[in-house]
């Protein structure tokens, strides 16, 4: 049996709408608050292989902290690096299925792991 898990910010409305999918649908998965329980280095490194070894895609291009920072320039490692050193940099939401991970903009994209 697959165990999912949903990478979740209770107060990112995206990330609420796909929680609400998966448990409209009756999903078993797991929820994993990122904020309260940050991705380690590892994690995050197996977290971006899941998701097609784009590193970039995992980091929320919209926060102020990078809007005036070129994005292309930066490598998978400083990617990585800030993300784990602040977790809010962190797309959300992101589903996982132990293989292959999908990030749930819009958030009916984490069906496709079903």
């Amino acid at each position: 049996m697959v165990q999912l898990t949903l990478y979740h910010n209770p107060r990112c409305s995206k990330s609420r709408e796909a929680l609400a999918l998966l448990t409209s649908r009756g999903v078993a998965f797991d929820v994993r608050r990122y904020l309260d329980a940050p991705l380690s280095r590892e994690e995050l490194e197996t977290l971006a292989q899941r998701l097609g070894n784009e590193a970039s895609r995992m980091l929320r291009h919209q926060d102020s902290q990078w809007q005036e920072t070129d994005i292309t320039s930066l490598t998978r490692e400083q990617i990585l690096a800030a993300i784990a050193e602040s977790p809010r940099l962190l797309e959300r939401p992101i589903l996982d299925n132990g293989h292959h991970a999908v990030i749930g903009r819009p958030p009916q994209a984490v069906l496709q792991l079903l």
